[in-house]
């Protein structure tokens, strides 16, 4: 977060500096009053200058980002962040060399980043923000995967009159399943166990 000290005759002058020197609007700093002005004897003398701290207010996306970039060094990881912000929500996109490592097998490191991120930011905070984290469109690409998989296997229910339990998912997964046959005229589907193993289970109406 960027600070300064600065000084003024009156607390407005002091944060009107501040606001200058961090090229900020003034409704973007957050103020702590080191020393009040005191007024001198006659207007002159032993006179005080009012003293502020003045740091620029971060939004969520500027935590999400300078979180997941002390995250992505300790990876040894180079990307490239960008950030969509909200009212509501912040998605962010990481590009770069070797995603991969980032993606993990199934999307678990990217679950697990986007956690601790969600975490991170919004444990100090009066409004929590939801974080989405993506790279090279692998979500979009899992759930398009997702989708078809889960029309596929509630065809096999309805045609075998069998239920069909899939293999653990993370919640992401989960609800991509659940989505994807709430509207099926045949089949009703709902989750069973405990995490991280939780399931699937798609079965006739």
């Amino acid at each position: 977060m960027k600070s300064v000290i600065t000084t003024g005759k009156t607390l407005e002058d002091a944060i009107l500096t501040a606001a200058i020197q961090l090229a900020v609007q003034r409704d973007k700093l957050e103020i702590e009053v080191l020393e009040e002005p005191v007024k001198g004897i006659l207007g002159i003398f032993g006179g005080k200058d009012a003293k502020i701290k003045a740091s620029v207010m971060q939004s969520t996306g500027d935590l999400v980002k300078e979180f997941l970039t002390e995250l992505f060094e300790k990876m040894k990881l180079e990307a490239k962040i960008d950030i969509t912000e909200t009212e509501d929500a912040v998605a962010v996109n990481v590009s770069g060399p070797r995603m991969g490592i980032l993606i993990g097998h199934r999307g678990e490191t990217l679950d697990a980043v986007q956690y601790l991120t969600s975490l991170a930011v919004n444990k100090n905070t009066d409004k929590y923000k939801r974080i989405t984290i993506d790279t090279e469109n692998y979500r979009c690409k899992r759930e398009e995967t997702l989708t078809k998989l889960a029309k596929r296997l509630a065809h096999k229910v309805y045609k075998t009159k069998r239920k069909i339990v899939l293999e653990p998912m993370n919640p992401f997964e989960r609800r991509v399943i659940h989505s994807a046959l709430q509207k099926d005229p045949h089949v009703v589907t709902h989750s069973e166990g405990n995490e991280p193993y939780r399931k699937v289970v798609i079965t006739l109406k």
